[in-house]
């Protein structure tokens, strides 16, 4: 049925009688627009498979009804189910380990196959008002026996015992369908700048089950163009929003938001000068794949996860700036095994309690209007980075719950001067494989974790007058690849090892005069140093090695030293100290200082020219 059998051939009119008439005709399953139209009023749409095509005809809200506060569902089109008065509580009695289907319930009689329920953890003790890792709406599959129920979800995160786990009985809406609309936002017929109460939107959906939204083109909405809370299985497909009128207010300013969300996809979305173009909230299991959004100078970020316990979501082939989990401590500041693949942006945080963050061919490019440093910030927990490029890049860490190494591998970063390649409160591994770090200067390995390189390419910026690298890792291990006009200073904060193999070649000076270095001022912890058959040319009055202070464990074995000096002081190799200076090669190498041979002290079968 379409709108002219009820007289509306434009938008000179509010068709909102008529649109209700339809909806609560139960012999109508599909309503359908030809011309452009007007509504002002605010619509509940109640039951299931019902579609509704505009046809891509204009849909103006000017002098819409009044919203009421803090309400992203008061929609043209709500689309909603209903909660029941039925309600089961259970303390688990034993903990409901992760990816399990199979949940405990205190009598499976209550539940019955094909039944739709929230599945709602409690608040995480300690934490944020609103950090819960359950909250799902989902579809009893199966009665196990009589205190366990499966269902269509596999658990994201560990519960342990003792937590109370809700469920609360839905009747979804299902199938409800919108299509095809140039939506205006009041504001584009008024002329007024909308707030959230005359502000007006297309379409939300609650306790909704395969809904799905296509090609709807909306301009200066308040609320987000597609609103959904508790739904399962849906697709947002082909729509795009500009210029809401703000991008500062929280929940305002979307193309499409998801919260307790399952199963979903968004694909071949754009957006301008918004806040979000996607936001996954407490959903799982959903893709982001084909979205692009510009104009994202001023607050806001076209992708976006809030941080309640997201897990395994795909972004793919988008580009605009983005972060995850980064709403704030009240939601939890957590997700789990997010994929972003092929990724072009400005700008990408993920440094908060992330785990198994996979990014593939991830390009972050500085931009002049936004960040000018090309930001790209992850967190040591089980992150994987392939083939990735940004200027600035850092390695921060707030949780540790990945069973997976945290590795950089086939990636490019042209670091600023002085920036922190690895901050403070990193304690896990980090590995770089074949990775180019350009542009060093004086920049920051701070962490305590442990570091290895492998074949990497490290190159000072300033041809020879850069600052080496800080380093505070307990150990570095530099497997093959080559480090230029460049260096590494042990900073001798803590108990350190430095492992040099597979020949790995330096070349060239930095600023602080050695392309091996122990900081001064710091002699109370041990350093051990390995070097195994290294290949390094140091530029005049460089030293390839310089230890002058603390206790030291030397071993240098058929390294290939051309050039520059040799500095091993005496007063580095006390009576705690070893030093082995064996089966190397010296060509044209000055000793500035070596101690004295003695039962802890070995220097020779060395060849010297």
């Amino acid at each position: 049925m379409d709108f002219r059998r009820f007289g509306h051939f434009d938008a000179s009119r509010p068709a909102d009688d008529a649109l209700d008439a339809m909806i609560r005709d139960n012999t109508v399953h599909r309503i359908e627009a030809y011309t452009d139209l007007l509504f002002r009023r605010r619509h509940t749409v109640g039951r299931s498979r019902l579609e509704f095509d505009f046809g891509g005809h204009e849909v103006h809200t000017g002098g819409m009804e009044r919203n009421t506060h803090d309400n992203p569902f008061g929609a043209l089109l709500y689309c909603a189910g209903t909660p029941t008065d039925t309600v089961v509580r259970y303390a688990l009695a034993a903990r409901v380990v992760e990816l399990t289907d199979c949940f405990p319930v205190p009598d499976s009689a209550a539940f019955a196959v094909g039944q739709w329920w929230c599945l709602r953890g409690d608040e995480v003790a300690g934490g944020g008002a609103d950090e819960r890792e359950l909250q799902k709406l989902v579809q009893i599959t199966e009665i196990v026996d009589a205190a366990h129920v499966r269902v269509n979800y596999l658990n994201g995160w560990e519960l342990a015992a003792g937590r109370t786990v809700s469920w609360t009985r839905i009747r979804p809406v299902e199938r409800v369908h919108v299509r095809d609309m140039v939506f205006l936002g009041a504001g584009q017929d008024t002329g007024a700048v909308d707030d959230e109460y005359s502000g007006s939107h297309p379409v939300a959906y609650e306790y909704a089950v395969d809904c799905d939204v296509s090609g709807i083109h909306a301009t200066g909405t308040f609320w987000p163009v597609i609103m959904r809370r508790w739904c399962t299985r849906f697709r947002t497909e082909s729509c795009s929003l500009k210029n809401p009128p703000t991008v500062l207010y929280g929940g305002a300013g979307y193309l499409t938001q998801q919260i307790s969300c399952l199963y979903g996809r968004v694909a071949d979305c754009t957006t301008s000068n918004v806040r979000h173009l996607n936001d996954l909230t407490a959903s799982a299991y959903c893709q982001v794949v084909n979205c692009h959004g510009d104009g994202d100078d001023e607050g806001g970020n076209p992708f976006t996860t809030h941080g309640q316990y997201e897990h395994d979501l795909l972004f793919e082939g988008n580009s605009g700036l983005m972060d995850i989990a980064n709403s704030g401590a009240q939601w939890g500041i957590s997700a789990k095994r997010i994929t972003v693949r092929d990724h072009v942006c400005s700008w990408f945080t993920a440094n908060t309690k992330i785990t198994d963050l996979t990014l593939e061919n991830v390009r972050v490019v500085p931009r002049p209007t936004f960040d000018t440093d090309g930001t790209l910030v992850v967190n040591a927990d089980g992150a994987q980075l392939k083939g990735c490029s940004a200027r600035f890049f850092a390695i921060a860490q707030r949780s540790s719950r990945s069973s997976r190494p945290t590795t950089v591998t086939d990636c490019a970063f042209d670091l600023p001067a002085g920036s922190v390649l690895i901050q403070t409160p990193v304690t896990s591994p980090v590995h770089f494989v074949r990775c180019v770090l350009s542009g060093l200067d004086g920049n920051v390995l701070r962490g305590s974790g442990p570091v290895v390189l492998t074949d990497c390419t490290l190159t000072g910026a300033g041809g020879g007058g850069a600052a080496p690298l800080q380093v505070g890792a307990s150990e570095l291990r530099i497997e093959g690849g080559t480090l230029t006009d460049t260096g590494v200073v042990l900073t001798a904060v803590r108990d350190q090892r430095i492992s040099v193999s597979g020949g790995t070649r330096l070349a060239g000076g930095n600023s602080g005069g050695a392309l091996f270095d122990r900081a001064a001022g710091q002699d109370a912890a041990t350093v051990v140093w390995d070097l195994d058959g290294i290949r390094s040319a140091a530029s005049t009055g460089v030293a390839h090695v310089r230890i002058a202070s603390g206790t030291n464990h030397y071993a240098a074995v058929g390294a290939r030293l051309t050039g520059g000096t040799l500095e091993l002081r005496p007063e580095a190799f006390g009576g705690g100290s070893t030093l082995l200076h064996t089966a190397c090669t010296e060509r044209g190498v000055t000793r500035r200082a070596l101690p004295g041979e003695g039962e802890r002290i070995r220097v020779a079968d060395n060849l010297v020219a």
